[in-house]
């Protein structure tokens, strides 16, 4: 069976993983990231966050992580919830600045 180079990146704050995988022809995002064992690799994070997020392409994210067929050469992100508003935080820092 064909297969294909891939990669699946995580990151925390304080540290990241880029997982290079081979998958078979027409692999989908969803299975390249149960491939990657990301779990086992992060193990001080809940196994449900990875299933959970949001997955992407090289920053551009995915309608349907479960149904994409992957390319060659492609990367799946899991995409992080935000902590702080990035809106918020630039008023903050303008009300701070203010002061």
């Amino acid at each position: 069976m064909a297969r294909i180079a891939v990669e699946v990146a995580f990151a925390l704050p304080e540290r990241q993983a880029v997982v290079a995988l081979e998958v078979p022809l027409g692999a989908t995002a969803s299975e390249a990231v149960a491939l990657a064992d990301l779990p086992g690799r992060f193990p001080d994070v809940s196994p449900e966050a990875f299933a959970g997020t949001d997955l992407g392409i090289f920053g551009k994210r995915l309608r349907e992580p479960s149904s994409h067929r992957l390319r060659a050469g492609d990367r799946v992100e899991l995409y992080r919830p935000l902590i702080l508003d990035p809106k918020a935080a630039r008023l903050a820092r303008a009300i701070a600045e203010k002061r």
